[in-house]
């Protein structure tokens, strides 16, 4: 994807499956809703990190609407070549994964191979930069999901919050 137009282009963080009270039915209920309501602002490009949890769910939702709403893109922004987001082991995330790799409209690897651990952080500039509105899952402990919102606040970037509790 050669440019994404910032100012209709969203971005999703929020924390790994297990640090959330909320199941995952509801959780992707409110995803739902809150991407529907970005879509009715006028937002038609979703850019999902890929990690498991809330960026997967994410995308499969964006996926899933693009069949009533075509002109919706997906962009899929990797920390670096090949990354599968499966830190918590589960068979299940590399699969879906893959699924939503195979339907995106793009693919931006940030950097050009691991790195460093700071390699997620890059991801997660990477897509702010490119957005003017964040969904974000947080629970209010510090780490990836807490630096993206606080990065995406320093660089004036709209943030709504999901329910997770």
């Amino acid at each position: 994807m050669d440019q994404i137009d910032r100012s209709r282009s969203c971005c999703f963080t929020g924390h790994r499956p297990s640090k959330m009270d909320l199941p995952e039915e509801k959780l992707k209920s409110c995803l739902l809703d809150e991407i529907r309501s970005a879509i009715f602002a006028g937002y038609t490009t979703f850019i999902t990190g890929m990690a498991p949890g809330v960026d997967i769910w994410a995308a499969e939702i964006v996926l899933q609407l693009k069949k009533e709403y075509p002109s919706l893109q997906l962009v899929c922004a990797l920390p670096y070549p090949r990354f599968i987001g499966n830190e918590d082991g589960k068979s299940e995330w590399p699969r879906r994964a893959g699924k939503i790799l195979r339907h995106a409209d793009a693919v931006v690897e940030v950097s050009p191979r691991y790195l460093h651990p700071g390699v997620y952080q890059l991801r997660n500039i990477w897509m702010v930069d490119h957005a003017s509105l964040v969904i974000a899952a947080f629970n209010g402990e510090t780490g990836g999901t807490h630096n993206t919102i606080l990065y995406a606040r320093r660089q004036g970037v709209e943030v709504h919050y999901l329910p997770i509790k």
